[in-house]
């Protein structure tokens, strides 16, 4: 019992960390304009690597700061970017297609 208590005290407090500090799914999209070639499809998880590896040249075309703890963040952004690629997808072949 005392280990399910320590485990979703841990979820808990990673999931207030990764909120307190911006998702880097939402922030990307939230900024990204149709007609654009702002990055979309799976924006968080891209953002996230490039800051995990010092990658500040692609950090600049996301428009974004990118999130305070990037590792922490990944799985979340991974996750939202799954779960909203169908949207994501779309939108950039609509603007590839000129529709």
């Amino acid at each position: 019992m005392k280990s399910i208590k320590i485990l979703a005290a841990s979820i808990l407090g990673s999931a207030v960390i990764v909120l307190s500090t911006g998702c880097a799914t939402y922030q990307t999209i939230s900024v990204a304009k149709h007609g654009t070639s702002s990055p979309r499809i799976y924006s968080g998880t891209r953002l996230n690597i490039h800051t995990i590896t010092g990658n500040r040249y692609a950090q600049k075309k996301f428009k974004v700061a990118p999130p305070k703890y990037p590792l922490l963040d990944l799985p979340a952004s991974f996750a939202l970017d799954t779960l909203i690629l169908p949207m994501t997808a779309s939108s950039v072949i609509t603007q590839e297609l000129g529709l």
